[in-house]
């Protein structure tokens, strides 16, 4: 659900429950500027930017081995 910072503002207890249901974005003057999760939610915020860039048959054993070698 997206919302702007002021319906926010203004209904804070009905976004607070609907983010334990799921994820509110809050905009500013139409940019997003945050999320708002439940508790027993999680997200990563880096990893939203990192899909696909790592390949997923990597062994990470293998490469903080290799990484500690090179040091």
């Amino acid at each position: 659900m997206i919302v702007s910072s002021t319906e926010v503002q203004n209904n804070f207890g009905k976004y607070l429950d609907l983010s334990s249901q799921q994820e509110v974005v809050i905009t500013k003057n139409g940019q997003a500027v945050a999320r708002l999760l439940g508790a027993g939610k999680t997200a990563s915020f880096l990893s939203d930017h990192l899909v696909g860039i790592i390949p997923c048959d990597v062994d990470e054993d293998d490469l903080k081995s290799e990484r500690l070698w090179r040091q």
